[in-house]
């Protein structure tokens, strides 16, 4: 067994991890962590290829019952840990550590921290171990008590507000999460690492970052002093498995009709707008639209973190990067647009659509960049538009307000609402093509929309989609240039005879 002092544990020669941890300092070179770092072997080890965990909420009894059983650690329980934490910092090898793959780490490290359990006679029954075990590994090979979070599929968002306070999002709904950090230090430390993962830094100095996880999860990250009750940490997680407009219909998200009104949309290279508010699933959308692209069509993806995935062999993603410590170096969403119409792109795919980069999106779409898609935070269709031109004035064009409307209804084709309702769930509420001006109004025509019926007795709401009775749509034209009109005249039929 590597890193063996002897049975003190106090060999002078042993290294303090949190000493030789670069993310686990300040600038001026001070330690966070009050001597208790987390080793830098984690760093090295992608979360995705570590061995997973135990999981603090298994997915067997119901989410209630993992939360209240994980609550019910004393502080007895994390007295021991940071006392058996502290033994095995002094204790391990560092240089040996980060040499070892993940899973003969976690193995090593469960070995020490039993040797040191029995070591100083601690009165822990078996489950306790495990968990100590557990926990420990985490803390040294990954992210401390957010593993257990991680590995599951079934959480939409983690919500980290300081070492104490945690909430998770499932089924739509916000719950308290039944974990904890030992303090702000140990929880600044694990942000540092996340961040670090991506080229990115989070500290007093530059106290609001983004970045992502391997699997492409969003991360954000707003730290002292801006935070006053200690960093608080948004994770919005991606299934492992991607969702498919098949898996939607199954969710209720949208008729099995509108899909293939999507599905077909997204072929004959519609320029596509997906709107929604926060946590509305536009994201998920666009990666289940983007399926449907030619494989041999050459896209660029522009975003603030790179989250997309998709499928198709030919795709350059380019993602923004902040100003560094001078405040210079700052590349821009616009800048990152408007330098992709000079990489021949067929399709251009912008992560999220907020300010001034929506023109040069919008320019892209009307020059031959056919099938063009972004994001808009917007609460319908009709305000989607009304953002579209908010922006475009953000950005300092001086333009006449019908030169506005002309340009963005010679550019988007489609605009799909999706929306979170008051019982968590998420629908596809409207599909609106973008038809023209008249006078100074900008003319739109729904082909689906989601209405709702009420609730039942469990406060779920019922609803349905249904079609608008449009036998033609705008884009028939071009559905019959890929020779979809068949498929789109079936689907609408289809859409029809279930209204009726």
């Amino acid at each position: 067994m590597f890193g063996k002092r002897g049975n003190g544990f106090s060999d002078a020669g042993a290294i303090d991890v949190s000493k030789n941890d670069p993310v686990s300092q300040t600038p001026d070179g001070s330690n966070h962590d009050g001597g208790q770092g987390l080793a830098p072997a984690a760093v090295n080890v992608p979360i995705m290829e570590r061995e997973a965990p135990t999981p603090l909420i298994d997915d067997t009894p119901s989410i209630e019952t993992a939360v209240e059983s994980t609550s019910l650690r004393n502080e007895d329980y994390y007295d021991t840990k940071t006392s058996v934490f502290s033994a095995l910092i002094e204790t391990i090898d560092v240089g040996q550590l980060a040499k070892m793959e993940s899973d003969a780490a976690r193995e090593e490290i469960r070995d020490i921290v039993s040797d040191i359990i029995s070591i100083k006679n601690l009165a822990m029954s078996i489950s306790e171990q495990e968990d100590l075990l557990d926990d420990i590994c985490n803390d040294v090979l990954g992210y401390g008590p957010l593993e257990p979070l991680l590995i599951r599929d079934d959480i939409a968002d983690i919500m980290i507000n300081g070492a104490h306070d945690a909430f998770i999002e499932v089924n739509g709904k916000v719950r308290e999460a039944g974990i904890r950090f030992r303090d702000n230090s140990q929880l600044m430390n694990i942000c540092q690492r996340i961040v670090s993962q991506v080229g990115r830094r989070v500290d007093e100095a530059s106290p609001i970052c983004d970045a992502r996880l391997i699997d492409g999860s969003r991360v954000n990250v707003i730290a002292p002093p801006l935070a006053i009750d200690g960093p608080v940490l948004t994770i919005r997680k991606f299934k492992k498995d991607k969702l498919t407009l098949d898996q939607l219909v199954n969710f209720g998200s949208i008729s099995p009709e509108g899909a293939t009104i999507l599905q077909i949309i997204g072929r004959v290279r519609c320029n596509i707008v997906i709107s929604g508010g926060t946590g509305s699933g536009k994201t998920t959308l666009l990666n289940c639209l983007t399926r449907y692209i030619d494989t041999d069509e050459r896209i660029i993806t522009c975003e603030d973190s790179a989250e997309l995935q998709l499928q198709q062999p030919h795709v350059v993603r380019l993602e923004t990067r902040p100003p560094n410590l001078e405040g210079e170096g700052e590349i821009t969403m616009r800048d990152l647009v408007k330098n992709c119409l000079r990489m021949r792109p067929e399709r251009i795919i912008v992560g999220e659509v907020r300010g001034p980069e929506v023109f040069d999106l919008l320019q892209a779409m009307n020059t031959g960049h056919d099938g063009s898609m972004g994001t808009i935070h917007s609460n319908s269709p009709r305000e989607c538009l009304n953002r579209i031109e908010s922006m475009i004035a953000m950005g300092g064009f001086n333009l006449p307000s019908k030169t506005v409307r002309d340009i963005i209804t010679g550019s988007i084709d489609v605009i799909v609402q999706a929306t979170r309702l008051r019982d968590g769930s998420r629908r596809i509420t409207h599909i609106t093509e973008v038809l023209g001006t008249e006078g100074d109004i900008i003319t739109t025509q729904d082909l689906f929309v989601y209405k709702m019926d009420g609730e039942d007795a469990n406060g779920n709401i019922i609803g349905k989609h249904v079609t608008t009775g449009i036998g033609r749509p705008a884009f028939w034209d071009r559905a019959r240039y890929f020779n979809e009109e068949n498929r789109l005249a079936a689907a609408i039929d289809a859409a029809q005879d279930a209204a009726e």
